[in-house]
């Protein structure tokens, strides 16, 4: 059996380090993720045989005897990758089907089942990791500090660098979808040369991030409540809704806060406070001017923001805006 397709326990795998071999879990719900580390398993085939019979069958819709028959020895002797799509909403039959099939893997064949979540199937994930066949976990990417990392990676995949601002700009102007993330990574790599910095972003994603809630908290940390408040309605005015930018503004002061708590000790690591370095620096310097009775001040004014535009305002946008004038002025007073 040629070393490409012997068993070996690797549970927990990431998208970019799933090896070839004769079976492959991909499961979570980050479609992103799944996507690529499909396409890593079929792209590894393809330069183990130029030839071989990529096949697509759709778990959902399965019927008995599918499996058997595309996994099946070919008449001309090439290799063949079977992808299973949608297994989290998998038949009867295919889970009968698949369980068969883990009890004696052809060895002209690559099997990659994709499950999108969910405990449906759970038995056959069970029985492919606990055979020791690789299992790639792609769960949604939610903290920046997360996306951020995202970003540096696949710039180092790249072979290019991005300078640290221009890595906090990306997250900020279209970290949301981890898929426009991806888009955009992709994009500045095709359609730039050298290191990548936060002007460069600026001028390829500028509109997006002058839109969003991040710059509207950043506007109304700094004690800016006219372009704050400007920021807002232009923000609105452009698609986005009252509950990110509240969010926005409570992800600004919660890393605030942690960082704050932090003054005066020493040996407080990044992963402690659950941060990447480059925010914990721009904390600190968005700290400048404030008070702990002025970020409990702010801290308030958002957390009634919140309620209110989660339905006890009838107004949703101006209980944010009157959230960024208190957070304003929370600082602006101090």
């Amino acid at each position: 059996m040629p070393p490409t397709r012997r068993k070996t326990v690797s549970a927990g795998l990431t998208w970019d380090q799933v090896p070839l071999a004769p079976v492959v879990l991909v499961k979570g719900t980050e479609g992103l993720l799944a996507d690529r580390a499909v396409d890593r398993v079929l792209e590894l085939a393809r330069q183990e045989d130029p030839a071989v019979e990529v096949t697509h069958l759709e778990a959902a819709a399965y019927e008995h005897g599918q499996l058997e028959l595309v996994a099946s020895p070919s008449l001309f002797g090439e290799q063949r990758c079977v992808v299973i799509d949608s297994a989290e909403a998998m038949t009867d039959a295919f889970l009968e089907d698949a369980l068969v099939y883990l009890r004696a893997v052809p060895d002209d064949v690559w099997l990659v089942v994709r499950h999108g979540g969910g405990t449906r199937g759970k038995k056959l994930l069970d029985a492919i990791g606990g055979a020791g066949f690789p299992v790639v976990t792609c769960e949604p990417v939610k903290r920046d500090a997360d996306k951020a990392d995202f970003v540096r990676a696949d710039f180092r995949r790249a072979g290019r660098k991005i300078d640290p601002d221009a890595v906090q700009a990306l997250v900020e102007a279209v970290g949301a979808d981890l898929r426009e993330l991806g888009a955009a990574t992709s994009q500045l790599v095709a359609d730039t040369t050298g290191t990548i910095s936060a002007e460069v972003v600026l001028r390829y994603y500028g509109g997006r991030v002058e839109a969003t809630g991040f710059k509207v908290a950043d506007a109304a940390v700094a004690g800016h409540a006219g372009d704050a408040v400007a920021l807002l309605r232009h923000a609105v005015a452009t698609g986005t809704g009252p509950v990110p930018i509240v969010a926005a503004l409570a992800m600004k002061l919660r890393t605030l806060a942690k960082v704050a708590a932090t003054r005066g000790r020493s040996g407080v690591s990044a992963g402690e406070l659950g941060l990447a370095p480059w925010q914990i620096d721009r904390a600190r310097r968005d700290l400048d001017g404030w008070t702990p009775e002025g970020l409990a001040n702010a801290i308030t004014a958002v957390a009634a923001a919140d309620a209110e535009v989660k339905g006890l305002s009838r107004d949703p946008v101006f209980a944010v805006e009157r959230a960024v004038l208190r957070v304003a002025a929370a600082r602006a007073h101090r």
